[in-house]
């Protein structure tokens, strides 16, 4: 994604939003240098703003189904049974007051103590290390409540502004996946699979 930080990985694009229990604000990474964070699950209320931030012509490798508000809607309504089943946690990033992305958590289910982390960031906001606090966030929420004792991180080869977040997180690379990732126009990708391991 040349320097576009939005999905880390495709798979969790039909993940984003959450964690165990009532719908809290997650605290907020605090660094004077970087702007406040926090994330939260998405609300329907949500829909629009989400449409809008990843129907950006600039996000190449995301694929997602959500084609309309109505869709969005739709995939918001599934969360809670997403959680409930523990298949995904996803979450909105808030800045302020404004919604700017969505991160999320995929577990695998043949290895539930594993987990994937995708996300993305409203384009107005890259390069503010936005995308590095979330994930830390979200891998919090992973490794503390969740119970996982692996996280990854997979981009296609060409997003290094991705890499960089894996790696500001101190993940490590583990190795290169063959055509892992496909577009939003059925182009296949090789990517690199970073992970985290307690």
């Amino acid at each position: 994604m040349a320097e576009l930080v939005e999905c880390a990985t495709l798979e969790m694009w039909y993940a984003r939003n959450s964690i165990r229990g009532s719908n809290p604000l997650v605290s907020a990474v605090n660094n004077n240098d970087m702007p406040k964070i926090t994330i939260r699950y998405p609300l329907v209320k949500d829909a629009k703003r989400l449409l809008e931030i990843f129907n950006n012509p600039n996000f190449i490798y995301i694929n997602i189904s959500a084609k309309s508000v109505a869709d969005e809607i739709r995939w918001i309504k599934a969360r809670p049974q997403k959680r409930k089943d523990n298949h995904e946690w996803n979450y909105a990033i808030i800045y302020g007051d404004k919604i700017i992305g969505s991160i999320g958590i995929k577990i695998n289910q043949e290895q539930k103590f594993i987990g994937e982390i995708g996300y993305y960031v409203d384009e107005k906001y890259w390069g503010k290390g936005i995308a590095a606090q979330a994930v830390k966030l979200a891998e919090q929420e992973g490794f503390k409540k969740l119970g996982l004792s692996r996280i990854e991180i997979i981009m296609c080869l060409e997003n290094k502004a991705s890499e960089k977040v894996a790696i500001k997180n101190n993940y490590k690379k583990e190795g290169r996946m063959k055509k892992a990732i496909i577009d939003k126009h059925g182009v296949k990708w090789d990517a690199w699979l970073y992970a985290k391991v307690l």
